[in-house]
């Protein structure tokens, strides 16, 4: 059985080096990066205190550091890296289909 894809954005919305967030209906808000050619989907709320990462997160190649206390993850991942993170962060297997940016609805 394949797994439902959801689009996020289209590929081009998120330059080489960055990230940002969205929101989708069916999954709430998600941060999108696109490191080293390749594209990675996290929650966006850091397990902390839910700071923004899609927002206010400062990316540094595959990790993502939330502003509010600079707890760290790892992108591609979810582990934490720095405290205070008390959770790693949840992940989505990620497809490029068609210039645009899909998850698996069913996916860490």
């Amino acid at each position: 059985m394949s797994a439902k894809l959801i689009k996020i954005c289209d590929v081009g919305a998120v330059a080489p080096g960055t990230h940002m967030q969205v929101r989708v209906p069916e999954l709430g808000a998600l941060a999108v990066y696109h490191v080293e050619g390749q594209f990675y989907v996290t929650a966006d709320a850091c397990t902390h205190m839910q700071g923004s990462l899609g927002e206010e997160g400062v990316l540094e190649g595959h990790v993502i550091q939330c502003t509010w206390h600079n707890g760290m993850f790892d992108i591609r991942t979810g582990e934490v890296l720095a405290p205070p993170c008390p959770a790693a962060l949840r992940t989505y297997r990620v497809r490029l289909q068609d210039g645009a940016v899909y998850v698996e609805a069913n996916g860490q």
